[in-house]
């Protein structure tokens, strides 16, 4: 098994002054499984340290993948139309490329767990081979 990881997560591991860097940067750090990023999630990551931090901790993440730290899981066809799909039924819930994206990636591997802090989004997101995805890092009570 394999843990699929979304924007928010990567990056709030990567920003010290992020709320949520603690419990994100344990979560990626101590799991056990794969850590996969789909390929749109770099270019969201990649713009939120731009604008908020400096390009040497996207070089640090590029280095990292370099290293096996991640696999960058790339789209694929069917991945493609998975999207067009999701982003055309979901389009009143403004899910966007990359959520859908991110969606299809979890399809395909078949994943029953998501790490991602959008649950706005992936609470309302139906995936095929499941009833929900269990999302990481949990909610606190």
């Amino acid at each position: 098994m394999a843990l699929v990881v979304d924007t928010g997560p990567l990056y709030a591991s990567l920003d010290r002054r992020d709320a949520h860097h603690a419990e994100c940067r344990r979560l990626l750090q101590e799991t056990q499984e794969l850590l996969i990023i789909p390929a749109p999630v770099l270019v969201e990551v990649d713009y939120w340290i731009h604008v908020r931090l400096h390009a040497g901790v996207f070089l640090a993440l590029l280095d990292d993948i370099l290293a096996g730290a991640y696999h960058v899981e790339e789209l694929q066809l069917e991945d493609y139309r998975r999207v067009r799909e999701l982003t055309d039924r979901y389009a009143d819930a403004d899910v966007g490329f990359v959520d859908a994206a991110v969606l299809a990636v979890v399809e395909r591997l078949k994943e029953p767990k998501l790490a991602t802090l959008d649950h706005r989004h992936f609470r309302i997101l139906q995936p095929r081979h499941t009833d929900a995805l269990r999302l990481l890092p949990e909610a606190q009570a």
